[in-house]
């Protein structure tokens, strides 16, 4: 049963931008529905998590850590409300303390941080095919890379099953109250 839903994302978008506002009302929604949100503590889609959760009465959990000689690394946004921080010493945990306590992952638009949290995510649901957690990645785009690596990669028929592609905040919802 789902009950804790893991956002992932770009750092760099601010309020206004499309992937900004579309974690903000999927998190609001969710928080309407009873789940929790989970996110990494930053900017961006985390905090726009953390916003729209709060603005839906929810509660959100935020994991970081004090990153040390990364020049190229976000970190903890003081003005992203999470509830509860948990400190974790590395990048690398954090991602596992993420995908630990999300019981479905919500994934936006990003860069290569993105990229690493949705293949660690996805590689897991191969692993645990059958009693995987939901994989829902946001947005249109997501058909050409899925195809790409459809085509071009040595993808099992079971890892295509793992994932669904949403569009809007309730697709988000609708996706995870199926589950």
């Amino acid at each position: 049963m789902v009950k804790n839903v893991t956002f992932f994302g770009c750092s760099q978008i601010k309020p206004g931008d499309f992937d900004y506002d579309a974690a903000y009302q999927a998190a609001k929604l969710l928080a309407q529905n009873g789940y929790l949100v989970i996110n990494g503590g930053g900017p961006g889609v985390m905090k726009a998590s953390s916003e729209g959760a709060k603005a839906g009465g929810g509660r959100v959990i935020g994991v970081s850590f004090n990153p040390k000689d990364m020049t190229h690394f976000e970190g903890r946004d003081p003005s992203n409300p999470v509830d509860q921080e948990i400190l974790v010493d590395n990048y690398v945990l954090r991602t596992l303390k993420l995908l630990e306590m999300g019981d479905a992952y919500v994934v936006f638009n990003g860069g290569t941080g993105t990229i690493s949290e949705f293949g660690m995510a996805w590689g897991l649901a191969r692993l645990y095919f059958g009693h995987h957690k939901p994989l829902i990645l946001y947005g249109s785009f997501w058909h050409e890379i899925m195809e790409t690596f459809g085509k071009n990669m040595l993808i099992r028929p079971e890892e295509i099953r793992v994932y669904r592609i949403v569009t809007t905040p309730q697709q988000v919802l609708e996706e995870i109250q199926k589950l």
